[in-house]
């Protein structure tokens, strides 16, 4: 028996099941776990600082490509991309869109390790950035499109930092799950899988205006 395969199955299970998930995001969520292909496991120099948020599973090459396009991110951009996991998002963003900059979050070192290890195979460490970090601690500030995979209890308790740290104009585009009541400003499916774009207003209107702990 494949006690790493089971274990993992088990921890998306109770990650799930108290998230509001409809029965077809659970599946999908549930697949690209399964298929995900398995990295090399190499000894941890860094413990994470707790306990993820979220299960690692990548997000297909055709919706980060997707996510992307949607963005229009261009070589003004400094990408963020929480939740990195193996990278594919902030490498593809300089790689193939020519963002200026590209800084992915992921508190698992074993994830940004083996992010690291595929900018270098992509030869783009010279704009790609890897962090350790909880990404409820990381400074957003200087980013113009944030990109996300994550699940709908996170974004909302993620929503208030972006809204107060985020420059009026930055692009906000989710994988799969949105933000409650603030309305994304297009919907797109994509293979199957469903992406929300966001642009940060001007001035927050009241009903999306938190207090740092308040969801």
């Amino acid at each position: 028996m494949n006690f790493k395969r089971l274990f993992a199955g088990l921890v998306i299970g109770l990650s799930l099941s108290g998230a509001g998930l409809s029965c077809t995001q659970q599946r999908d969520f549930q697949a690209d776990a399964q298929t995900s292909p398995a990295t090399t496991q190499q000894p941890q120099t860094q413990a994470p600082e707790r306990t993820p948020d979220v299960p690692y599973v990548p997000t297909p090459e055709v919706v980060v490509n997707r996510m992307l396009q949607i963005a229009k991110v261009n070589s003004n951009d400094v990408v963020y991309d929480l939740g990195s996991g193996d990278g594919r998002i902030p490498i593809m963003a300089v790689q193939r869109y020519g963002a200026r900059r590209a800084v992915g979050v992921d508190i698992n070192p074993e994830r940004v390790r083996e992010a690291n290890q595929n900018a270098q195979k992509a030869k783009v460490t010279d704009r790609v950035e890897f962090r350790q970090q909880d990404l409820f601690q990381t400074d957003l500030r200087e980013a113009s499109v944030v990109t996300l995979y994550l699940l709908p209890d996170v974004n909302l308790r993620l929503r208030p930092k972006l809204l107060s740290e985020l420059k009026p104009g930055t692009r906000i585009v989710s994988h799969a799950f949105d933000m409650g009541d603030w309305k994304p400003e297009r919907i797109e499916n994509v293979d199957g899988r469903t992406i929300y774009y966001w642009t940060v207003p001007e001035n927050i209107p009241a009903n999306l205006e938190y207090i740092f702990g308040h969801c």
